[in-house]
């Protein structure tokens, strides 16, 4: 698994590894207080094998280890949406470390609009499976770092971002990277309208603070690596889908023409009801398996 550093920039910049999933595109993070070695785990992969249906800690160990070899202390353990493309890891995480798992308090919206679709009323209850739900403006210590919480909705109706210090922010799947644009808005829930406001938002921060997305799929253009970080000033400047200050009207159209091209992720129907279980499979049945519940014909 392919991982890079970006180094704090002083004592109120955090430490932040990202860590590619080949499998998804996804990035998970390890944001680290300099000072004091505390750490928030941001998104981690909980391994799934579509074909098979099985699920392996394997990405989440290898973020584990490298907590380990770093001598660091969790406080947190973060997601920034119920993910489409992804389990998350959680639920294994908090068993193994006792850091108490967060994710924005409009989860609660998204598990009443995927229990329908899985017609399982009253199966989630985000209040159960996190220990704390984000609104917008909220605050918490990371060691010596302020965290603060931004809505920043458009991919799903209640994605947030982390401000970390005074230099990082989690954008999650609002922008992807500089050269390459912004995320889809076309799952239940999303708006590219609200991923524009969300932008707007993120691209007010000041201009050196670094900005981590959620995805990369290499080789995209001539670079094969996958990357992850770029300032807001790098993003203003070169981002195709941003540039120039783009109106809301243009965005919109070059997102939603992309949009209109995408098929949904292999592993949604899957991903949806582990994510909104904080990261747990379904309750096991009779014969002490699980079992997913798959939709037909209704996307």
């Amino acid at each position: 698994m392919f991982n890079r550093t970006s180094p704090s920039t002083g004592a109120q910049s955090p430490t932040v590894t990202g860590f590619h999933d080949p499998a998804t595109g996804s990035i998970q993070y390890v944001a680290v207080d300099p000072t004091t070695k505390k750490a928030a785990l941001i998104d981690v992969v909980l391994d799934f094998d579509p074909a098979s249906g099985r699920t392996s800690t394997d990405s989440a160990q290898a973020v584990l280890d490298f907590v380990q070899q770093q001598g660091l202390t969790v406080e947190w353990i973060l997601d920034t949406h119920p993910h489409a493309d992804h389990m998350m890891a959680s639920a294994w995480l908090k068993d193994q470390l006792g850091a108490p798992a967060a994710i924005g308090a409009k989860v609660r919206d998204i598990a009443k609009l995927w229990e329908g679709f899985y017609n399982t009323p009253g199966v989630f209850d985000p209040d159960r499976d996190f220990d704390r739900l984000f609104e917008d403006g909220d605050t918490f210590k990371l060691g010596n770092l302020e965290v603060r919480v931004m809505l920043s909705p458009g991919h799903t109706l209640g994605s947030i971002t982390y401000v970390v210090g005074d230099d990082a922010a989690f954008v999650h799947d609002t922008l992807m990277h500089v050269d390459v644009g912004t995320s889809r808005a076309d799952f239940p829930g999303g708006s590219s309208s609200e991923l524009y406001d969300s932008l707007q938002a993120i691209l007010a921060l000041p201009d050196d603070t670094r900005l981590f997305i959620g995805h990369d799929y290499p080789p995209v253009n001539d670079r094969q690596d996958p990357a992850w970080e770029a300032t807001v000033a790098q993003h203003q400047a070169d981002n195709p889908h941003v540039v120039g200050g783009a109106s809301r009207d243009a965005f919109m159209k070059i997102r939603d023409t992309r949009d209109a091209t995408l098929g949904l992720p292999d592993r949604i129907l899957f991903a949806l009801q582990v994510n909104l279980r904080g990261g747990r499979l379904p309750e096991a049945e009779s014969d002490g398996s699980s079992y997913f519940k798959i939709p037909a014909n209704k996307f």
